[in-house]
């Protein structure tokens, strides 16, 4: 009896890694909030710290506070560690602290970790984990090695502490698509260097393609090496088809709403970094190099959509997901076509994958809708601006028309809550939030209902 009561009450893998999440977000508001990690002279409010802690460990990027007025070396530092926590994943780090520790990964610890990277099995995840924190910072150093090299040569900084110092944090912002910078204005100041540019595009676009993506290039090559046949999976195809053709998609959209507008009189190169760039950062890096308040109606929904839809799975970003998208488009095109089955790539998709798309998607629309709603009822701010913060705070992606910091407590709970669902993922909060299964010894009678029109 006392073992059946047990059972009932113990946490599932997914609780756990939500109260893990939440945990680290709290202690971290508390820490923030501590006069130690903050310039001499410079306070910060409970509020904001929290603020600044889930956008953080959510790797967003909209903050309501400017970075290094507030926070000394020591904070930055902490937020950087925090950067690490949010994008590759807190169980990625715990799996680091218990190997170094000589501790035994247990079948328990394997279930948070596959949790914790959305895995539907549990072989080889130790090694999984330790590849990609491996592969994520020998990617974060490149790029710090890089953009430090730039900043020194540059003539940004003159001192080389200075110039790798920024060009660490940088590269950790880009990688992990936290989209925080130190300047106080994004990338503004570096609007026409197109190598500090190329180099950021390049580590946002290594942090959202997701790690799955990543370990499978990394496999093409040492059989490339081995003169071995490689077969990519489906999902590294559905992904990098998705990925890059939204990108494509975003930057020609947003050269056509904008070169009437704000691009007109630009040259070619700036129309096409400016369209190449944010297309890219609003996936998840939530960088920028112009000020998006300035840009048309048309522009900032086209942007809120490609938040809204996000990263890649397994990835540092939120949002649906490119395949949930993918999986979508496919099925309606191939209902239309008169198919039954979901084929693409020639595989045929698990109609419970077509399920779960479709209720992520409506799941995440009426987040929106809600949040949308509830801060327009208390925000006296423009809806289109509204809109846009939301779908930043749900993709994690941290691109802001500069209403975050103008927004009223509540408003603030509000994104809060958006970014830390983002996060942890629709399915995983739907998981946190579903019943143990109910055995059904009885159906009743089936009956069609009409659908549409």
């Amino acid at each position: 009896m006392l073992s059946s009561s047990y059972q009932k009450r113990r946490l599932t893998s997914v609780q756990i890694i939500v109260f893990f999440y939440v945990g680290l977000i709290l202690l971290s508001s508390v820490l923030l909030y501590l006069p130690i990690f903050h310039n001499t002279g410079a306070s910060i409010s409970f509020i904001d710290a929290m603020f600044t802690a889930t956008s953080a460990i959510s790797v967003t990027g909209l903050s309501v506070i400017t970075i290094h007025e507030i926070f000394n070396d020591w904070g930055i530092l902490y937020l950087t560690l925090l950067f690490q926590v949010g994008g590759i994943g807190i169980m990625t780090l715990g799996t680091f602290f218990w190997l170094l520790m000589g501790h035994r990964i247990g079948l328990e610890q394997r279930i948070w970790i596959a949790t914790d990277h959305n895995r539907s099995t549990l072989s080889g995840l130790v090694n999984l984990m330790r590849n990609i924190l491996v592969l994520a910072l020998l990617i974060e150093l490149v790029g710090t090695i890089l953009l430090g090299s730039h900043f020194l040569l540059s003539g940004y900084y003159s001192n080389w502490y200075s110039a790798y110092y920024h060009g660490f944090f940088a590269s950790v912002s880009a990688f992990t698509n936290a989209g925080f910078d130190l300047h106080g204005n994004s990338m503004l100041d570096f609007s026409h260097d197109y190598i500090y540019q190329s180099i950021v595009m390049i580590l946002i676009i290594c942090g959202a393609i997701g790690f799955p993506v990543l370990m499978e290039v990394r496999n093409y090559f040492s059989y490339r090496r081995a003169k071995m046949r490689f077969t990519f999976s489906l999902f590294t195809k559905v992904t990098t088809v998705t990925f890059f053709s939204l990108v494509a998609v975003g930057a020609l959209f947003l050269y056509l709403f904008e070169r009437t507008q704000l691009f007109a009189g630009m040259s070619w190169h700036e129309t096409l970094f400016y369209s190449l760039f944010h297309s890219i950062s609003s996936r998840s890096g939530g960088l920028s190099t112009l000020e998006i308040s300035h840009l048309s109606s048309p522009a900032l929904l086209m942007l809120a959509g490609l938040m809204f839809i996000g990263a890649s799975p397994s990835s540092v970003g939120g949002g649906i997901r490119t395949t949930t998208f993918f999986v979508m488009v496919a099925a309606v095109i191939n209902h239309m076509r008169g198919y039954k089955d979901v084929k693409v790539f020639g595989r045929e998709l698990v109609e419970e994958d077509i399920m779960r798309s479709f209720l992520v998607f409506f799941v995440a629309i009426f987040l929106v809708f809600t949040s949308v709603i509830l801060m327009v009822w208390l925000e006296d701010m423009p809806f289109q601006h509204v809109l846009f913060e939301v779908c930043s705070a749900f993709g994690t992606t941290g691109l802001s028309t500069g209403i975050t910091s103008e927004l009223s407590t509540p408003g603030k709970l509000i994104l809060i809550i958006t970014m830390m669902i983002g996060r942890i993922g629709i399915i995983n909060v739907l998981l946190f939030l579903k019943r143990n299964e109910r055995i059904v010894r009885y159906h009743h009678p089936k009956e069609r209902i009409i659908i549409g029109q």
